[in-house]
């Protein structure tokens, strides 16, 4: 018995144990969640303080406990519509003196986000407020925020670089034929180049003389902000021989870019700090460079989006469009669904904008978007589409319900064709002593056969899968802008076009950003007072918990590059990024794809969701290798 009582008296004391430790989890947890929450009224007289880490997004990814365990959680990032709202708010907030943007973590965003931002900004300069940016080295995307400033500071080992669109695209037709894989290319699209990467050894002429016209077009719009903004920008001097420009300076890049008029003065983070001091006031304390200011969260909190007049439902469709609950981040058919008929069910909303941000996807994943898209129109509710810096291929379906599309001149849309890839290893297998047989009652039997090869009927069953595909994307878009198939046929073929090209042909109706869109809407829907509302962007304590642990765990942020060389480095990490995208859309099996491979380096920054499969297939691919 002495035993028995001496067991129980442990187990007790365990069990007392553990619920101390859930009790103390618990406290501690909601402690974390109400230091997390910034307090409204806590805004402090001075500079509002935008710290600009990892690139500016439609929609920030969401960390799940499970990406915390493993570490790979997603990175940082600022969503467009914050920042524009503080810089609205801040030019007409008496507590604020000037607006200070860092962009020492930055890591880029669309030309559309860019410009947004710029004209923001613009606005605090219009209220006779002074608008200071800090950065070690501005890129094409940092040099376009920097423009709409007041005052341009660049560190002393820094410097400014402008390189305009365009780069590299992999090509695997010879990597596959050494192995003897054989990808089978499914498609309807002269310019669908989508699958070029598996067929060929380099681009077509018809994807360079579509992706050239495109690019084109983006750098000349570029160039048309920053000289707008900052007509002292010698844009010709830093583009047209850059080894002589900076070499006037002496080798310094940093000189060289107050030389071209890309930046006003050379100093460090204290000397900045100081000089934001000066306008705004020292913060108390012995810090050098420390001045009086609020950063964007807390100021977001004491400055709450209005709820007058009637309800604008705006749903974000953001990243690759992919089947299931993925995302915020990225674009989960079926969450995006439910999130459109919870609200067209609810009553409670006078409208519906679209804002998308995407190269498409799956072809299932955007069925569903735009079926949900085109029943709460059903309900005789107006909808508007905000296209952002990519809506193509996919992103281009579910904007078919839109009574009204609005694009930028630097949107890229279109790309309206479909594809799929599948590979098969007959022979691979065979040059490794491994043969396959089997018996068939069909000429579809135990098909696609990625070992043993396709059969003549398989592969015409697919394509013809592909063709049906094509001409539902080519009526949808027919229907949608009130022309025959044969017209949108013309402009389809998986072309991808720029948002002023795109105006004139048809496939937009006029400039505009996400504010236009929700005026049209609220205009259509009779409101004379309105506010929007973002679906599924709730305040999320629990993943804000976790995302401040994912940070304190890694206590860095990828972010911009501090010289030239580690630029180059940022870049080549990219391209091994982009490989390993081009094997999942090879590998995956994906199914039918409405998808922009052209357009990915181009594509909004967002949660990575390759498929499952990917990792077996790698594994075979390196012993085929070896």
């Amino acid at each position: 018995m002495k035993f028995a009582r001496s067991v129980w008296k442990i187990l007790i004391a365990i069990k007392d144990g553990l619920v101390l430790l859930l009790l103390l989890l618990f406290f501690g947890g909601l402690y974390a969640l109400l230091a997390l929450r910034p307090v409204p009224g806590s805004v402090q007289p001075g500079a509002l303080y935008l710290a600009l880490e990892g690139p500016v997004v439609e929609e920030r990814a969401r960390i799940r406990p499970s990406q915390l365990l493993s570490g790979s959680g997603p990175m940082k990032a600022v969503q467009e519509r914050d920042v524009v709202r503080a810089l609205s708010a801040a030019a007409q907030d008496a507590r604020i003196k000037a607006v200070v943007l860092n962009l020492e973590s930055f890591d880029g965003g669309s030309q559309v986000a860019m410009a947004r931002i710029g004209a923001a900004m613009d606005t605090v300069r219009a209220a006779k407020k002074p608008v200071l940016v800090y950065a070690g080295l501005y890129a094409d995307d940092g040099v376009q925020i920097a423009a709409h400033a007041s005052e341009v500071w660049v560190d002393p080992l820094g410097g400014a670089l402008v390189v305009g669109p365009g780069g590299t695209q992999l090509y695997f037709k010879a990597l596959l034929d050494r192995l003897k894989i054989k990808a089978h290319v499914f498609k309807v699209g002269t310019y669908k180049s989508a699958v070029e990467p598996f067929v060929r050894e380099n681009a077509s002429p018809e994807a360079k003389e579509a992706l050239g016209a495109v690019y084109a077009a983006l750098w000349e719009t570029w160039q048309a902000d920053v000289k707008k903004a900052r007509p002292k920008a010698d844009i010709a001097l830093v583009t047209g021989d850059p080894v002589k420009w900076i070499a006037a300076s002496g080798g310094n890049a940093a000189k060289a870019a107050v030389a071209a008029g890309l930046a006003d003065r050379v100093g460090d983070k204290i000397a900045f700090g100081k000089r934001v001091a000066e306008i705004v006031g020292k913060d108390a304390g012995d810090v050098d460079g420390a001045f009086k200011g609020t950063a964007l969260d807390a100021y977001l909190a004491d400055r709450t989006a209005p709820t007058d007049g009637k309800a604008i439902a705006v749903v974000t469709v953001a990243g690759n469009i992919v089947d299931g609950d993925a995302g915020p981040g990225t674009a989960g058919g079926d969450r995006i669904a439910e999130l459109i008929d919870k609200a067209a069910a609810s009553g409670d909303y006078a409208a519906l904008v679209v804002r998308i941000d995407s190269p498409g996807g799956s072809v299932t994943g955007s069925e569903r978007i735009r079926a949900a898209i085109a029943r709460m129109k059903a309900k005789k509710l107006p909808v508007a589409v905000s296209m952002a810096g990519l809506a193509a291929s996919g992103g281009y379906w579910v904007a078919t319900p839109a009574d009204r599309v609005f694009a930028e001149p630097a949107t890229i849309t279109g790309s309206i064709g479909i594809f799929a890839v599948i590979p098969s290893f007959e022979a691979a297998l065979a040059n490794i002593g491994v043969g396959t047989d089997g018996v068939r009652t069909t000429g579809l039997s135990g098909q696609p056969d990625v070992f043993g090869g396709f059969s003549p009927t398989a592969e015409a069953v697919i394509q013809q899968q592909i063709e049906s595909g094509y001409a539902r994307f080519v009526a949808l878009v027919a229907a949608s802008r009130k022309k025959t198939t044969a017209e949108i046929d013309r402009i389809a073929q998986g072309r991808i076009w720029d948002g002023g090209t795109a105006r004139q042909i048809g496939l937009v109706d006029e400039f505009g950003g996400i504010d236009a869109a929700l005026g049209w809407a609220a205009k259509a829907a009779g409101a004379k007072t309105w506010h929007p509302v973002y679906l599924g962007a709730e305040d999320d304590p629990f993943s804000a918990l976790l995302g401040s642990l994912a940070e304190s765990e890694s206590g860095q942020t990828r972010g911009a590059a501090p010289d030239f060389a580690a630029l180059a480095a940022q870049r080549q990490s990219a391209l091994a990024g982009q490989l390993a995208g081009d094997l999942a859309r090879l590998l995956g099996g994906g199914g039918a794809q409405v998808y922009c491979l052209e357009c990915a380096g181009l594509a909004p920054a967002g949660e990575a969701a390759p498929p499952p499969a990917l990792g077996t297939w790698l594994g075979l691919l390196a012993r085929l290798a070896g």
